[in-house]
């Protein structure tokens, strides 16, 4: 079964949680709270994974700005910001992504993330695998 988007759904809940761009820490910090509740829920709509996307990119560009200046999110940094959201290690995506090399090669920049892998890590993140490519 396949999942529809529903805008008026997707409108509600940005109207319940009325997204914005980020200025603050607070804002971020209700931000990030807002994307660990979507995260721990085990089957979200399309609504919920729309949302969840639009935080993300929020809560990214707050942080490149404040804290990182110059800096530009790239599919790497999005896999360590979920990472570290979840509290994961390496390790934790030994099965997703092959061997301890390739993984080590990923994380040092030193590889890409294959389409084949951006579509394992969507999966099991439940966001869309383009985040990773």
């Amino acid at each position: 079964m396949t999942l529809t988007f529903n805008s008026n759904r997707y409108g509600e809940l940005l109207s319940q949680y009325q997204p914005k761009l980020i200025r603050t820490e607070a804002e971020n910090e209700e931000a990030l709270a807002i994307v660990e509740t979507l995260m721990q829920r085990p089957q979200r709509s399309p609504e919920e994974n729309e949302l969840f996307a639009l935080l993300i990119t929020l809560i990214e560009k707050f942080e490149q700005e404040h804290y990182l200046p110059g800096a530009v999110s790239t599919p790497r940094s999005r896999l360590l910001f979920l990472m570290e959201q979840r509290q994961l290690q390496q390790a934790d995506l030994m099965e997703l992504l092959g061997s301890e090399d390739a993984i080590a090669a990923i994380f040092n920049g030193d590889r890409e993330i294959s389409t084949f892998q951006a579509k394992a890590l969507g999966a099991f993140f439940h966001v869309e695998p383009g985040l990773f490519i």
